[in-house]
């Protein structure tokens, strides 16, 4: 699996076998439209630019240039995969404001509309009584939701004593997915200060995990000292299972359908997004909250 760009929204699906590959279909898609606005992409990209310099000085004009252009695609084309570094990096631009200023339209409507969600039991990092609340809907074999925790771990130290952060995992219907969502959540139900250490064991181990199983959970447990028998039967009871499916419940009834999704307080955050924009709603979720 690719991880995301940070300035580009990256959703996992909570299943199929295909998660994180979109980038080689992003910049297909990149492509197609720059060729489709060719014109316009000329007039901005720094191509233009030298093109329009050489045009004058030979007495073409610059519109006499784009009918060209407009009449002989493959000529654009052949630009484009010269400079593909570059049109990935205008098509991630170009995501970014969209992304941002359709958020910012969502958070307006998402500000009026109370989420309601069930906290009772759980862990926080962070100040527990902070006026703001960051509900992460995560799965430790995504690789956007491995990069959003480094996201979170930096707002917390930004925010210090105004977020606190809960942790739901909602797991693809697979058996390394499933496994680490069990025994992370009766971690977090046996004790819930170690359940923090040991998310973080297997966001920053997963690799090996997926390789050795069962045996990492055991020597990740006893490092922390839990007793693994007693956290493997708590990850196969009956408590550990109703949590999983009330959060899924829950998160299907935000609309959420992949990893990873944030509110923040009532503000959603849908996929990896970077930092300022996170940051963003933060900011907002104080100020409706009247603490900044």
């Amino acid at each position: 699996m690719l991880h995301a760009p940070a300035d580009k929204t990256a959703i996992s699906p909570r299943m199929g076998p295909n998660a994180g590959r979109g980038t080689p279909a992003v910049f297909t898609a990149a492509v197609k439209a720059m060729i489709k606005a060719a014109p316009a992409i000329l007039a901005a990209f720094s191509l233009s630019l030298s093109t329009a310099q050489c045009a004058s000085s030979s007495g073409v004009t610059k519109e006499e240039v784009r009918q060209i252009l407009k009449e002989n695609p493959d000529l654009v084309l052949d630009i484009l995969k010269d400079h593909s570094e570059t049109v990935l990096e205008i098509a991630q631009q170009g995501n970014m404001l969209r992304k941002r200023k359709a958020m910012l339209t969502q958070w307006e409507q998402d500000a009026k509309q109370k989420k309601v969600v069930n906290l009772e039991g759980r862990a926080f990092r962070g100040n527990p009584r902070a006026p703001v609340t960051i509900v992460a809907y995560s799965d430790f074999t995504c690789p956007y939701c491995r990069q959003s925790e480094q996201t979170i771990a930096q707002l917390l130290k930004k925010y210090e004593g105004r977020i606190r952060v809960a942790f739901k995992v909602l797991p693809k219907e697979d058996p390394v997915s499933v496994t680490a969502a069990r025994y992370s959540t009766a971690a977090f139900m046996l004790d819930p200060a170690k359940g923090w250490l040991f998310l973080d064991a297997l966001f920053s181990g997963i690799d090996q995990y997926e390789r050795e199983g069962e045996d990492f959970i055991k020597k990740t447990t006893e490092s922390l000292g839990y007793d693994f028998r007693k956290l493997k039967a708590e990850a196969g009871g009956s408590a550990v299972q109703q949590r999983l499916d009330a959060d899924s419940k829950e998160a299907d009834g935000f609309g959420i359908s992949g990893t990873p999704h944030f509110l923040v307080n009532d503000l959603m955050i849908r996929g990896a997004v970077s930092r300022d924009l996170f940051e963003e709603a933060v900011d907002k979720a104080l100020q409706l909250a009247g603490k900044k």
